[in-house]
């Protein structure tokens, strides 16, 4: 089973790319962030006209997370907005259960907060919606089922997971804070999708629009597919899918695989 995380970055602005994407890598479930529309809004004939059932946590203008299963996979048990805060009405959180074969799998997809500018309340609300998230996920990893926390985390974990680090010295994507709360999810229990398939420096999720990033891969590593125990002992491949970064008008994120074995 194919499970893949996007930032599309304006669902309906990349919905070609998107609904190519969907023709030509046929992911079983796909979770993406910063749809920037309300469930209304969502294209969703478009998508369930591909093959695919949707679940959305729409917000207008900015954030915006939503589920895809590729039918006849149905999406059981949706939970939206991340647990821990009763005033947080931003939408960076769904999560929903899917019968497998061999039980259960349970996807979230997460849009973490930015972050900057440091030093600001939106700092303090990144690294309290990663306190938040890690308590959930520890919640849900007590269940033993198979689970994958997908999203855009907006966190370079390590070095070599950007082009130049000594340029993001300074950001909330690199700060130690936010990396020692990316590795509190790690030091529980869970495990880096692709860094367990590939270690290699160089692989990066994010060019930004600006700079000539792109052409210079001058790229960054902030889209992560975490894995419980029971998800990483069934896990076969993980992929990045760059090339989508090269089409015409994209997003500035490209999308990230890992492949588990569900019998």
């Amino acid at each position: 089973m194919r499970i893949t995380t996007w930032n599309v970055n304006s669902v309906k602005q990349r919905l070609p790319h998107l609904l190519g994407f969907l023709a030509e890598a046929r992911p079983d479930v796909v979770c993406l962030q910063e749809l920037k529309c309300v469930d209304e809004a969502f294209p969703r004939t478009e998508i369930e006209e591909a093959g695919y059932v949707v679940a959305t946590h729409g917000q207008k203008g900015f954030n915006g997370v939503a589920l895809l299963a590729r039918q006849p996979l149905p999406l059981r048990d949706i939970r939206r907005g991340l647990p821990g805060d009763p005033e947080d009405v931003q939408a960076r959180y769904i999560e929903a259960a899917i019968p497998v074969p061999s039980g259960t799998l349970r996807v979230a997809s997460i849009y973490l907060p930015n972050g900057n500018p440091v030093g600001t309340p939106k700092y303090d609300y990144k690294l309290a919606f990663l306190r938040r998230l890690q308590a959930h996920a520890v919640r849900l990893r007590a269940d033993e089922e198979v689970l994958v926390l997908a999203g855009d985390y907006n966190v370079i974990p390590e070095p070599e997971d950007a082009a130049d680090p000594e340029a993001w010295t300074s950001d909330a994507l690199f700060l130690p804070q936010s990396r020692a709360a990316f590795r509190s999810l790690l030091n529980a229990g869970f495990t880096d999708g692709l860094r367990a398939c590939d270690g290699r420096p160089g692989l990066y999720s994010f060019w930004d629009y600006q700079a000539g990033c792109w052409p210079r891969n001058q790229g960054i590593r902030i889209d992560h597919l975490l894995l419980s125990p029971q998800a990483a002992d069934r896990l076969v491949s993980a992929s990045v899918q760059k090339h989508l970064r090269g089409l015409d008008k994209p997003s500035d994120h490209v999308p990230v695989t890992v492949e588990l074995d569900l019998g």
